[in-house]
């Protein structure tokens, strides 16, 4: 029975040509044998698994072959290439540094550096995992590696350069391996596959290449595993699926279908299957977030490329991305980044999960509150003393006294639906919705909702109007958040002896010009402004930065701040201050500048020295009578 030889080393390459996936250094280093330009020392660094000792193999044998092909390649015949196939060469030595890595093991190795090749050009030595090597060992070997032997060559190769010293650094040329391409790799097995007579599907290709990340053989000795597995010598997506334990695309494209509709009970129970299918739940967590990913480069035609899955995958990705509001997939990243920092804390690990997904699973809510035109306010809903079915219907409140209906009184309100009600309408009522704005927000804070007069039906019937829409409730504000609400200003501003409904609604429309003001005029707003921030929430580091020194150049307003705390003050008041600002003087142009005077503080005067350190600042001449008379400070 034959022996098995793994795929790894049974399809190593040879040549420079048939590495797969590094071209920009196989093609410098065939250019540098070409022209003679061969450094005394290289330094291979990159991933496991892309190919590092085997290309410094390939140059070792390229650079001693005796009949070079025209592009620059080993012939595979001569004596030399024959003797480094058998593993038979004197003139290339090998040595592992993760067991070699004392100071007499290099010691060693210099010694050997010291005679000629018996045969050919050069005496290449490749050190693997040079990283290992003690501080020791690299000083040892600094000397040698800066001026070998004409014919000595020294190979490095290392898959953690920052830990070389950078004198080893120094003396080298540096080649930067990549991580291989899922693509590259994916064809690279295909041909293999083609060659050992075994069928293969394209997506199990791709599967096994993707989660190679960048190794090929890693992807090999995968690709070896599920050969093993295939008795009839196919393989198939879902065996791959099931042997290297991959999580399908089909449930994180189901997931996210769900969690856009708010389902979140089939959300929990499709996680409750993935879990008990024996994935980790970690793991769940960051695919599910690669996933938003993935949705999220989709979102645009130049970061498509971006996306390293396969041609019918990619599809599906640009088709759910076309769904997916770019606010949606912004939030569950930064939720799924949280999620994914504190699951090793998390006592629960399975609740963690399911919080979060119940946080997407309510994202749409808010993204739908969200979504209204940034000139309409979101207030709070205004609450009714009528009966929810008198609000329902548009009828007036009835009230009841000993059993007998009384009619109360109309609200303000309510003149609104009365007034619908006495007027005619067709039988396609039509209602219009009117917001008084002002600089891109409602007058007042308060979207009035008027319905338009009604038309006699063409044959001169009626029918009763709809009600006007309730007003869009505001949301609630999380106990301890620091955004501060310009509401509360709103109405305070709206209740102060300073402003009118009207005069505000009529002044402040698209078409105004804006009025000029004075210093006098700006303190005496900015008085006021001070006066309700102090009603509303008597904060004295805000009370000490509206009490500053202003000063006026055109419409913009400096004034002087003593430290960085008060700028951040300032910059949570500014919204809600220039808003009042412009609305009471009338003027859309005015700024807030500002500018941070450190207070210079004043030095104590405490031990002897500072004593004499004023004194001899106000009469240097104690300085010499010190010197003169050898005297000391007393401490």
């Amino acid at each position: 029975m034959e022996n098995f030889v793994v795929s790894a080393r049974k399809y190593r390459p040879a040549t420079f040509d048939t590495v797969v996936g590094q071209e920009h250094i196989t093609t410098t280093l065939k250019n540098a044998i070409k022209t003679n330009h061969l450094a005394s020392a290289f330094l291979f660094c990159g991933p496991r698994g892309v190919g590092k000792t085997t290309c410094a193999r390939i140059l070792a044998k390229t650079i001693n072959c005796q009949n070079l092909t025209p592009e620059g390649e080993a012939c595979d015949t001569c004596e030399s290439c024959v003797s480094f196939k058998q593993n038979a060469s004197f003139n290339i030595h090998e040595l592992d540094a993760a067991s070699n890595n004392s100071v007499e093991d290099i010691r060693n190795l210099i010694d050997q550096v010291r005679y000629p090749p018996q045969s050919g050009k050069y005496k290449i030595y490749i050190i693997d995992e040079v990283h290992m090597l003690s501080s020791a060992a690299f000083n040892a070997f600094l000397k040698t590696l800066e001026e070998p032997p004409s014919y000595a060559i020294f190979i490095l190769a290392t898959t953690e350069k920052h830990k070389i010293l950078p004198t080893i650094l120094s003396r080298c040329q540096i080649f930067d391996f990549n991580r291989i391409q899922p693509q590259h790799i994916a064809d690279h097995l295909a041909r293999i596959a083609e060659k050992e007579n075994i069928t293969a599907e394209t997506e199990a290709l791709d599967l096994i290449a993707q989660k190679a990340d960048g190794g090929l053989r890693d992807a090999l000795s995968m690709f070896d595993l599920n050969v093993t597995f295939a008795a009839d010598r196919i393989i198939r997506y879902k065996e791959v699926l099931d042997n290297l334990h991959i999580l399908d695309y089909d449930y994180y494209f189901k997931l996210t279908d769900l969690l856009l509709a708010g389902n979140l009970p089939q959300s929990l129970l499709t996680v409750d299957e993935i879990l008990r299918k024996g994935f980790d739940g970690h793991q769940f967590v960051v695919g599910l977030c690669r996933h938003f990913r993935d949705l999220l480069v989709c979102k645009d035609a130049a970061t498509v490329q971006l996306l390293q899955v396969t041609e019918n995958v990619r599809r599906q990705y640009l088709d759910q991305s076309a769904h997916a509001p770019m606010s949606f997939l912004l939030s569950a990243l930064s939720l799924g980044g949280q999620c994914d920092m504190n699951y090793k804390q998390a006592k629960d690990q399975r609740l963690h999960i399911e919080l979060w997904l119940m946080k997407l699973a309510n994202l749409r809510n808010l993204l739908d509150w969200n979504a209204l035109p940034d000139n309409v306010d979101k207030v709070a809903p205004v609450t009714s003393s009528r009966p929810a079915e008198s609000i329902a219907t548009g009828q007036p409140a009835v009230e009841k006294k000993n059993g007998q209906p009384v009619q109360s009184s109309p609200s303000p309100s309510d003149s609104g639906h009365q007034l619908a009600e006495s007027q005619p309408i067709t039988s396609e009522p039509v209602t219009s919705y009117q917001t008084n704005v002002t600089n891109g927000s409602p007058a007042n804070g308060v979207v009035s909702a008027t319905p338009q007069a009604p038309v006699h039906g063409a044959n001169g019937t009626t029918t009763k109007a709809l009600p006007p829409k309730q007003p869009i409730p505001a949301p609630v504000r999380p106990p301890g958040s620091k955004l501060r609400s310009t509401l509360s200003l709103n109405a305070s501003v709206a209740a102060g002896p300073s402003t009118d409904t009207a005069e505000v609604a009529s002044s402040f429309n698209t078409t105004r010009v804006d009025k000029a003001f004075n210093l006098d005029d700006l303190q005496d707003v900015w008085s006021t402004f001070a006066r309700i921030r102090k009603q509303q929430n008597d904060i004295t580091s805000e009370q000490v930065v509206l009490n500053r020194e202003l000063t006026l150049d055109g419409t913009t307003v400096h004034l002087t701040l003593d430290n960085t705390l008060q700028v951040d003050f300032l910059n949570e008041l500014k919204p809600d201050l220039l808003g009042y600002l412009r609305k009471e003087l009338q003027n859309s142009q005015i700024q807030i500048e500002h500018k941070v005077v450190i207070q210079e503080v004043k030095k104590m005067i405490y031990s002897s020295q500072d004593k004499f350190n004023y004194l001899a600042e106000k009469n240097p001449a104690l300085h010499e009578l010190r010197k003169v008379l050898n005297l000391e400070v007393d401490y």
